[in-house]
Formats: C-alpha cells, structure tokens, sequence
C-alpha cells in the first residue's frame, strides 16, 4: 500500500486541496494573480470605457502560455485540465471579466473544441497558432432568429463537390473582429447540412463571402470583448475543414457546452471574489457614527452571505471540475449546476458590494459597477438560467440517483 493511501489525512480527503490539487495547479494560480496584478488590473477600466478589445494584453496571455490552457502538448498548448481552465477564468475575472470572456471564448469555445473534435491536420494547422496567440479564435453558434434552440438555426452548409458553400448570419460572437474593421482569424461555425442536421466548419479570415458584420456596441457589460455579426454569403468552405463527419456538430456542441458552463461558473466566482475583497475593505476604512461600518448589522449581513455563497460556489465548480473529462460527454448536470449558482451568487456579490459602498458603489471610480455589470451576462450566455432548470430537472427525472451519492 502506498504511503498516500495509508495515511489518515488523505485517505479521509482532509489532505486534498481542491483548489490546488497539484504543484503545477498553485504555480498556475501564483503565476496567473501575478499577471492579473501587473498587467490586466491597470487596464480593466480604460478598456471598459472604451469599449475596445486588447489585442496586446491577449498576445501576452499567449506568450505566458496560458491561451492553450487545455490543449495537448504537441499542438503548442500546455496540456491542463478542467481545473487549470477554471483557475484561468476565475483569476482573470477578478479583475476584468470582459476580457476574460475574450479569453474564453477563444481558449475554450475555440481552442478546446477544436483539440477534442477536430483531427490531427486540423489541429497541428491550428492550434499552435491559436495557442500562441498569433490567431483569435472563436465559436458561432448564435443567430438572429435562434439561441438556446440550436436546431431551429438557419444557416445553411451545402455540399457542392470537395466544398460547402455556408450562407447565414451569426450574432453576439466574442471575438467575432479584433477592432471595427478586423475579423477574428478562425472560427468553429455550427450549420444545418440537413433536417434538424447540424455540423462544425472551420471559416478562416480571407475565405471569399465572409465578412464581418456590425459590432455590437453599447453593450451593459463584458465591454472589453469585442461582440459582432458575421455575415457568410456563400462562403465556400472546403471539406477538409469539416470537423468530424456530417451531423456530428450537434455533439460537438453539446460536450464543449460542459466545459463553457463550468468556466463561465468559474468567472461567476472570480466576480464574487472580488466583490467580497472590495466590501471587506471598504466596511473596515468607512466610518459612520464614530465606528467602521463592519460593526454595523446590515453590513456584517452583507458580508456574510456574500461569504458562504462565495465559497459554495467556488467548492461545487473546483469540486466538478476535478471530476469533468475534457473528451467525454454525459457531465452536463453539474455543468448546468455550477453555472446555474454561481452566476446568480456573482450577481448577489455585486450587488451586496454596489449597497455596501453606498454611492461610492454606482460610481464608475469604484469597480463593483463594472461588475455588477459584468456579472448578468452570466445569466444569459452559455445557457441561460431557465436553460438549466430544464435540463437538470430532465436529467433528475431521468436518474435521481445522483441526488444519494
């Protein structure tokens, strides 16, 4: 028997560090708040305001080596798993959430689709690239007439000889264009090849017929990602740039949804993080009435609720991504289940902060507003909440057994 399995302390788990289940998992951490300190903070506001990506910031993300987070070895990436995708989300959200959605978008919706469902050629064309940071990536799904019902899209993907010729639009797509004029440089497109038939290209900039649409502006938060309309108009796209067979898309879809949820939960609980910082602090400087105003029922109730819900939320999403395959399908309902929480408490954290700072929390000086801000999109994409309850009351239905183990 090994010395781990004979020894108390880890065979009960109290020896297991969730958040850190390994060396190389808290080096990640140390290294990802390092960056997050000198590099991202100082910029979250200025990029916030301005509406505007930063292309430079996300290059050095890819010298760093974290872009490729999960993508294997021999194609540039670093070879992690769920529980580095959720550091990296959850960090980068502590700071700015916008460009963390960027991140996202590209590291998972992109670069992780793409490692697990695309074949060797794709890949090793691809994915040092997309690691490295030389491509911006991204995933279309989305269409003016069609969200959560994905079967109800309309883009098309016609056969015609060693090519598909793609017609539709695609909306809300995160690094859909780098600036007003620049499109991102590849993306997963999901299209109809038939009834109620979906499958996965890869569109790539300069293919003739693809363009970039308008960017959407004025958006209430994440407005350090960039969100555009692409426009295909009989893009022809050839065959080798299929992921997998026809009709797979669909499954495609939907096991690269469980890893979206749980790092969109993840940047749920970078939000709460920070909001809780920013409370604590600000409850120990203000006074009211000749004390902190920590002293004071009303705050301590904020603080403490914000408290429990946090650390919920970040054990159920460590604890689910400990146990989620980045290859495997079938782990939606902790998937669903982490979103589900912890967006809702990310919301509540930045809301209990805006009250806890009073007028100080509305103003933009402060960052609970932004996040405030930031946090409802959570709410809404990748599934929206009301996307969650179905599906997890299905699969309850389907097998309440999980409900005793």
């Amino acid at each position: 028997m090994s010395n781990a399995a004979s020894d108390p302390e880890t065979a009960s788990g109290h020896g297991l560090d969730l958040f850190h289940p390994s060396d190389e998992h808290a080096l990640l951490d140390r290294s990802l708040r390092d960056f997050v300190a000198g590099e991202v903070e100082p910029q979250a506001a200025e990029h916030d305001r301005a509406e505007t990506f930063n292309h430079g910031l996300f290059r050095k993300l890819g010298d760093l080596g974290f872009l490729g987070v999960t993508v294997p070895e021999r194609f540039g990436g670093a070879g992690l798993d769920a529980v580095a995708a959720v550091q990296l989300m959850e960090v980068l959200s502590t700071s700015d959430p916008g460009f963390g959605l960027a991140v996202l978008a590209h590291s998972i919706l992109f670069a992780q689709n793409l490692a697990v469902n695309g074949n060797d050629e794709q890949r090793a064309r691809i994915l040092p690239r997309a690691s490295s940071g030389e491509w911006i990536g991204g995933m279309c799904m989305t269409e003016p007439g069609a969200g959560t019902d994905v079967l109800g899209m309309r883009m098309t993907a016609t056969r015609s000889g060693d090519a598909y010729r793609l017609t539709g639009t695609k909306t809300f797509i995160t690094n859909g264009g780098i600036d007003d004029h620049t499109l991102g440089d590849v993306f997963i497109v999901y299209a109809a090849t038939g009834e109620r038939e979906i499958s996965s290209f890869l569109v790539e900039k300069g293919m003739a017929g693809f363009s970039l649409g308008q960017k959407w502006t004025d958006k209430l938060g994440m407005r350090a990602s960039f969100t555009a309309e692409l426009v295909f108009e009989d893009v022809a796209v050839p065959v080798a740039n299929r992921l997998g067979e026809e009709g797979e898309g669909t499954l495609h879809m939907m096991r690269n949804l469980e890893i979206e949820r749980l790092t969109l939960a993840a940047q749920a609980v970078g939000i709460a993080e920070r909001c809780l910082r920013v409370m604590v602090d600000y409850a120990t400087e203000r006074k009211t009435f000749g004390v902190p105003i920590r002293n004071h029922g009303q705050i301590q109730r904020h603080i403490a609720e914000t408290f429990a819900e946090y650390r919920a939320a970040r054990t159920y999403v460590y604890d689910t991504a400990r146990r989620l395959s980045l290859t495997a399908t079938g782990q939606r309902l902790d998937a669903d289940g982490t979103k589900l929480f912890a967006s809702q408490a990310a919301k509540r954290a930045a809301d209990a902060a805006m009250q806890v700072l009073g007028g100080n929390g509305y103003m933009g000086e402060y960052v609970v507003s932004r996040l405030w801000r930031d946090a409802k999109l959570l709410e809404i994409g990748g599934g929206t909440l009301e996307a969650h309850h179905k599906n997890i009351t299905k699969d309850l239905s389907r097998d309440a057994s999980i409900l005793g183990g």
